[in-house]
């Protein structure tokens, strides 16, 4: 594969200088540098990314069946698929594949390539795949229901009519991304399909390359000159791992960095006041929450899971921690979704707290556990949570680690609480209320392991609301069956919902055309200018 434009001594030189000595190594007029926390690189292969941000990496290396244009998120626009017709049942998808499109290989891009590489999603079944199995797609039916019929359409079935912008928003996600599948077959090994192959490498038609990977410390990418759409400007970006707010800022300072992306209110204020920075803030779908693990005794009890929500300090964590990057909210639905509901019932109340403790039979509260990714503003958070409880008798001990660590023992259902953050996989109300509020199989070796699964919250009425309003056509009765389910999950639900996302992105002024869109996988570097 042609990928590197600098020889590997090259490469591996500049990696060194940006990670070992950022205040010192001014970014180049044709690269741009992003200081972020990246500390989650788990997989690069589609069908395995769960985390943010590596999904933001495929939509960089990638092009999907379909993609949100961030200048109308609610439109879809043609990737691969220059074109599409619904059948009159609703249930067949049929899509034109665009002609011209290389991978980064060389190869050209088929018909075969895209519907292969969504079966390959469903057949390797990892954490991604609820998306295109919920269209009751499975390992024994995909070649049937997802085929391709000629070099250039390919056909999707599913088992029912969807609303069809339900559908393209599925397809509008990370798990569409088109590989090309003669360089996967070629790494495959075992019969993985390449997966293990693609964890380090990555195989698309996107406008950038993979240059350099190096786990927790630096990503680096390449301009790929054969972009359909017209190659990039921008001929590198270096994508450096700053766990710190601190040192973010100092490298965007003397411009070794061109954006910051995890800025403290603090080094933001500071910033505010530099001619040369500029701040902007994009609202996100984003939601941070604790999990409260059903199966630990002492959280499964109501009493308990409802005093913990009467102990946080939102508005206090707003203000002095967390200020204009995130804002209150408590339901599962973000603030912007159809069928968002903004209620906030619970504050700090202490006492209250107290009360609920002693109904359960905790008057002197228990000790407990907290996985805590060790960045801000999660470990800061935490800290003022754990002294926060401990005033109610709750001894919280916090477990610190980076977010793969403390991800992987969530996703096993091993932790006490885990706090941390979601966002929608597409931009449709379902994704948040399948995450937080469907539980088909609550067995430990259930297929779909979504957030409630993860906390072994076992919600069979929940999860027909949820299939409800799925399949509710009218869009009134629709979000009135959300509307509903949130009232019930803030009284219930073993999670705490505290704030939603908002992205604030400090950047040297002469950067230009960083598209970054209303979730994870909607952030794009093919306009970028300096």
């Amino acid at each position: 594969m042609h990928k590197r434009i600098l020889p590997v001594a090259g490469a591996i030189g500049l990696s060194v200088m940006l990670a070992v000595n950022p205040v010192q190594a001014a970014a180049p007029s044709n690269m741009v540098v992003m200081a972020w926390q990246i500390d989650e690189l788990i997989s690069l292969d589609p069908a395995e990314i769960y985390e943010f941000a590596p999904a933001e990496l495929a939509a960089n290396f990638y092009d999907r069946v379909v993609y949100y244009d961030i200048a109308s998120p609610n439109e879809m626009k043609g990737g691969a698929a220059e074109s599409w017709t619904i059948s009159d049942d609703g249930k067949t998808f049929t899509f034109k594949i665009r002609d011209g499109v290389k991978f980064h290989s060389g190869n050209p891009m088929t018909a075969e390539d895209v519907a292969w590489s969504m079966q390959r999603v469903v057949k390797l079944d990892k954490g991604p795949a609820f998306i295109l199995t919920g269209f009751g797609l499975s390992k024994d039916n995909v070649e049937q229901k997802v085929r391709a019929i000629d070099a250039r359409t390919v056909v999707f079935e599913t088992d029912k009519a969807y609303a069809p912008t339900f559908v393209l928003n599925c397809l509008g996600s990370w798990v569409s991304s088109v590989l090309d599948k003669k360089t996967v077959m070629a790494n495959e090994k075992d019969g993985d399909l390449g997966s293990a192959w693609l964890k380090t490498h990555e195989a698309g038609s996107g406008p950038f390359t993979l240059n350099l990977l190096k786990a927790n410390e630096m990503v680096m990418l390449d301009a790929f000159a054969d972009y359909w759409r017209g190659a990039p400007k921008i001929k590198r970006v270096a994508l450096r791992h700053v766990p710190e707010s601190a040192p973010q800022r100092l490298m965007l300072e003397k411009g070794d960095a061109d954006v910051a992306r995890d800025l403290g209110p603090d080094d933001l204020d500071v910033l505010a006041k530099n001619p040369d920075i500029k701040i902007r803030k994009i609202p996100q779908g984003m939601i941070y929450y604790l999990g409260l693990n059903q199966k630990n005794a002492n959280l499964a009890k109501p009493e308990v899971i409802e005093a913990l929500k009467w102990l946080i300090d939102y508005k206090g964590i707003e203000k002095n921690i967390l200020r204009e990057t995130k804002i209150p909210h408590q339901t599962f639905l973000p603030s912007g979704f159809f069928g968002a509901l903004d209620d906030t019932p619970y504050t700090l109340d202490i006492e209250k707290a107290k009360a609920l403790l002693a109904k359960a039979g905790l008057p002197n509260g228990f000790k407990v556990t907290m996985d805590v990714r060790n960045t801000y503003p999660t470990a800061d958070i935490a800290q003022i949570i754990q002294a926060t409880w401990a005033k109610a008798g709750i001894q919280m001990e916090i477990i610190p680690g980076d977010n793969k660590q403390t991800l992987t023992k969530y996703r096993a259902r091993q932790h006490d609480i885990y706090i941390g953050r979601w966002a929608p996989d597409y931009l449709d109300p379902h994704s948040n209320a399948q995450g937080f509020a469907w539980n088909p199989d609550n067995s430990d070796n259930s297929s779909e392991k979504l957030l409630a699964w993860r906390n072994a919250w076992d919600i069979p009425q929940f999860t027909k609301m949820t299939e409800a309003a799925l399949a509710e056509k009218d869009p009134a009765k629709r979000k009135a069956i959300y509307e509903d389910m949130q009232r019930q999950f803030l009284k219930v639900s073993p999670f705490v919902i505290m704030f939603q996302d908002v992205a604030v992105l400090a950047e040297r002024k002469n950067l230009q055309g960083f598209e970054h869109g209303p979730n994870f996988d909607v952030i794009y570097y093919r306009n970028m200018t300096k």
